[in-house]
């Protein structure tokens, strides 16, 4: 099931980190092996996880200026399963370094490569912007998240992520999806919140996730104790909803396999037959 994942959104406060987090731990303990890997400069996916910022050369920054990810970069967290490579306030300056390395936009893409075998799940936080560093996570990604926060200038901050998701698909990786749009910060008792929902699922159908996340002061509080809400409050309604969440991206994944196996069996058994025999290739689920 190994998927590489990008949470993004350009617009800033919509909860990419807090998803990222969250839907790393949640997958953990749903017995998937998942890195995290922060490349927003701010680093709050690191410090939400309670791991050092600015650490040497341990962390994403010299990985993508070296091009090699090394064991020390990746750390343990303090849920089993899930590591993560941190971030570094050199990231700011990244977007200019690398303008002059050749196959600039695949990157991070041929960091993932190195690493990727010893995981389900690679999960890449992304900064609230559509240069570099989020064209590398787009480039090197099977899908992206994408967080929506239930209000009008959110709404048209998609419009412009989607255009960007149709070029990078024409430039740099033809097979790159829209794994889901997840509404994030949600005050059901709004109408506004109700209206956007409601328009949003119309417009993009079955690729808003059925799970919402709802505005939840203990997600907000997590990370000032660097702990995922699994972690920090099991019980909340924000935990709730990031398991239901882990829950369904999983679910999604492996119908997609049934799916993709089915239509293999089906292209198969359709062929005609060679040498006078038939194949029995399929003949068993």
């Amino acid at each position: 099931m190994k998927r590489v994942i990008c949470v993004a959104n350009q617009k800033g406060g919509v909860g990419k980190t807090t998803t990222t987090v969250n839907l790393g731990a949640c997958l953990a303990v749903a017995d998937q092996n998942v890195l995290l890997l922060d490349i927003d400069p701010q680093g709050n996916a690191t410090t939400g996880l309670g791991l050092p910022k600015n650490q040497d050369d341990a962390n994403i920054y010299t990985a993508l200026m070296e091009g090699e990810i090394t064991p020390s970069m990746i750390y343990d967290t303090a849920v089993d399963r899930l590591k993560a490579i941190p971030s570094t306030t050199d990231l700011y300056g990244a977007e200019i370094e690398l303008v002059t390395v050749e196959n600039r936009e695949r990157r991070l893409l041929e960091l993932i490569q190195q690493v990727e075998d010893d995981f389900d799940f690679v999960l890449i936080d992304c900064p609230p912007s559509l240069g570099m560093l989020t064209i590398n996570a787009l480039s090197a990604s099977d899908s992206v998240v994408i967080p929506l926060q239930t209000e009008y200038y959110a709404m048209e901050g998609l419009s412009q992520l989607d255009k960007t998701i149709g070029r990078i698909r024409d430039a740099f990786n033809p097979a790159l999806k829209i794994e889901g749009i997840l509404f994030t910060m949600v005050d059901g008792r709004t109408v506004l919140s109700q209206q956007v929902i409601k328009e949003v699922r119309d417009h993009y159908g079955d690729k808003v996730f059925t799970t919402v996340i709802p505005r939840n002061i203990r997600l907000s509080e997590a990370p000032s104790h660097g702990k995922p809400i699994i972690l920090y409050d099991f019980k909340s309604k924000g935990a709730d909803a990031y398991i239901d969440f882990a829950h369904e991206l999983i679910q999604n994944h492996k119908q997609a396999e049934r799916n993709s196996a089915s239509d293999n069996q089906d292209d198969v058994s359709g062929q005609s037959p060679q040498n006078g025999t038939y194949s029995q290739i399929g003949s068993e689920r």
